[in-house]
This record gives structure tokens, sequence and C-alpha cells, in this order.
């Protein structure tokens, strides 16, 4: 056991039997990464993974619509786990398949992933380099908002990106293939507010993050750049606009 140089709490390394790893305190808010921290994340992610069910249902069907087999939309839901690039991938898909149109469009649309990653960099920068990069599959829009959510708060459970990535991640490979199955069946997914449910989890969830009327400014500015760059730049490219000018301006906020 090592103390903290500037008196915090103690820092203790993972031991050989694989007890927790507790960090020092100051930035990284004194993190672990445990099995607690991994069935929390679970826990407190199933009511947001039903809601990210609906949508996977909604993108087994449109990949069904578009030539794809049960097993090749589930695997893609497996190994990609990024609703938003899957969906843009399975509507521009072809024959022949335009690679570079969908490489470069989906790249635009993951892009928000680096900024998002950054924001964890403080919690997650003395993590071993498995429980760091390990936890990165697992990052989407929803993990990371309960995850920022529950870091920012001092709880510092470290395997709650985990966790609630795993809840996520089975409802939407389970939803895609359910969704592939029946996408026949339900020709609107639209008619039944399926293309608007992770759009609405994730606002709800937004919410929580508000800290009051010192956050409004970048808030304003992402918003209001997102919406001009839609109407003048073509594909997703409003996507990273909006959050790179919301991020820069928090990062001015916070340096004064």
């Amino acid at each position: 056991m090592a103390r903290d140089t500037d008196g915090g709490e103690p820092a203790v390394t993972g031991d050989a039997d694989g007890g927790d790893t507790v960090l020092a305190g100051g930035a990284d808010g004194g993190v672990t990464f445990s099995t607690a921290g991994l069935r929390e994340g679970f826990v407190r992610c199933l009511p947001v993974a039903a809601g990210i069910g609906g949508y996977g249902v909604a993108f087994g069907m449109v990949a069904a619509r578009q030539g794809l087999s049960t097993a090749e939309a589930t695997l893609m839901s497996a190994t990609v786990f990024a609703g938003a690039a899957q969906l843009i991938a399975v509507e521009l898909w072809a024959d022949p398949i335009p690679i570079a149109a969908v490489l470069t469009t989906t790249a635009v649309v993951n892009a928000r992933y680096v900024l998002m990653g950054a924001a964890l960099r403080p919690w997650f920068a003395r993590l071993s380099i498995r429980e760091s990069y390990g936890s990165v599959f697992f990052l989407i829009d929803e993990t990371w908002a309960l995850t920022m959510g529950e870091l920012t708060d001092g709880n510092g459970r470290g395997a709650f990106l985990v966790g609630s990535g795993i809840a996520a991640w089975l409802f939407w490979v389970g939803a895609t293939a359910l969704g592939a199955n029946v996408g026949a069946a339900i020709r609107d997914p639209s008619r039944y507010g399926l293309d608007f449910v992770l759009t609405a989890v994730f606002l709800a969830i937004a919410t929580q993050l508000w800290e009051g009327k010192s956050t409004l400014l970048p808030w304003a500015v992402a918003l209001v750049v997102a919406v001009v760059a839609a109407g003048a730049l073509p594909g997703r490219w409003y996507i990273l606009a909006g959050g790179v000018a919301g991020s820069l301006v928090e990062v001015a906020r916070v340096g004064r």
C-alpha cells in the first residue's frame, strides 16, 4: 500500500489473487475496478437496455429488408455494437457494397467516441491496459452517459462501464435477432414509435448530466452549431461539429 503524495486516500494496486484495484485520490476519484462495480452497472443499465432493445428490433428489421440474413445482422450487432453506424451501413448496402462511402460515413458518425473516451480519461488513465481498453468496446452513448454520471458523483466504480455495456449488448444483440426474424411482419417501425425509442432514452439520461446554468453555454453552443452544420454540411458531419464546438467551450469554461 502506498499513500498519495497530496495526503489523499491510499493507493492500492491489484494483488496476485485478483483483488480490487483502488487508485489514489485526486483526478481519478479513487476509482476501483471490481465485480461489485460491474454488477452495479449491469443492474442500473437494465431499464436503459430495454429501450436499446427496441432500437435493436428496428435495426434488425431494416437489415432484413436490405437483404441481410438473421445470422449476418446478429453477427454485425455482436461485433460492431454501434447503432447509428450499423444503420448507416445497412442503409448504404448495395451490390456492390460502396465500401469507401460506408467507411467514411461511419467514421464521421463514430468520431464522437474520441471525445467521449477523452472525458473518461481522468478516471481511467491509471487503470490497467486490460481494464481501460477492454472497457472501450462497451462505450456507447447510453453507457457513457450512465458511467459519467456515476463517476462524477464520486462513486468511483471503474467497472460500471463494462457492466452497463454487457446489459446493453445482450439486449442489442438479442433484439437484432428478433427484429430480423419478424421484419417482414412490421413494415413501418415509425408507426409504433420504434424509431424514436433510443433518442428518448438518451434524452432522459442527458437530463441527469445537467449541472445547472453554469453548463448552459456549452450545451447551447453544441445545439446551435449542430443545427447550422446539419443544413450546411453533407451526411453526419453535424454530429462531430456540434460535439467539438460544445467540448471546446466547456474546456475554455473550466480552464478559466
